[in-house]
């Protein structure tokens, strides 16, 4: 087993909320000096100039990061109108945050299972979110709500010209949903014959 790469998958798999020492000694099964080696010899390799990402030691975790002199092509492909199209995440993000604002990451990441650090990050890089205070909670995380740009883009006035969402109250049949699903998976499976 190659620990470099198994380490180099972690760091990917974790992004932002990075991975600390402990962790990674705990993960792989190893001593402190070993940890600290393979985490040297990562950041040496992205250290090269032909790789595009580095090791930063940021919060008591280590998390691979963008080079800053690749910023300029970073910010092209933000800016260019090919990428400008939204994601199923990046929508599914928008929506609980435009229904929910103020509302912090790890609370988007609840609602939708799935860690949304990047999703968050390139959603305030096309400005249709923003950072817009901090919360009371544990370690004082960042609230996030929609901008006028979000307004603009899906053409409404304020934020209270949002679709109107109906839960299902307690009780309410959910007959018609269930019928739904199992006729659709008999259908499945009599293919599969």
């Amino acid at each position: 087993m190659n620990k470099e790469a198994v380490t180099e998958g972690l760091l990917f798999v974790v992004g932002e909320d990075g991975l600390t020492l402990s962790q990674l000694m705990d993960i792989l099964d190893i001593e402190k000096e070993e940890a600290g080696e393979i985490l040297g010899n990562l950041k040496a390799k992205y250290e090269q100039e032909n790789s595009g990402i580095r090791l930063n030691f940021l919060g008591n975790t280590f998390k691979l990061t963008t080079k800053k002199e690749h910023k300029e092509y970073y910010q092209k492909l933000i800016e260019n109108p090919e990428s400008n199209t939204l994601s199923q995440a990046a929508l599914e993000t928008l929506a609980i945050i435009a229904y929910n604002e103020p509302i912090t990451r790890i609370q988007v990441d609840e609602i939708r299972g799935v860690n949304s650090g990047q999703v968050i990050r390139k959603l305030v890089a096309k400005n249709l979110i923003k950072e817009t205070g901090r919360s009371d909670a544990v370690g004082r995380p960042i609230l996030y709500k929609t901008t006028s740009d979000f307004l603009d883009y899906f053409g409404l006035a304020t934020i209270e010209d949002l679709p109107k969402i109906e839960l299902l109250k307690v009780g309410e049949s959910t007959e018609e949903v269930t019928d739904l699903y199992h006729s659709k998976y008999k259908e499945e499976e009599i293919e599969e014959l």
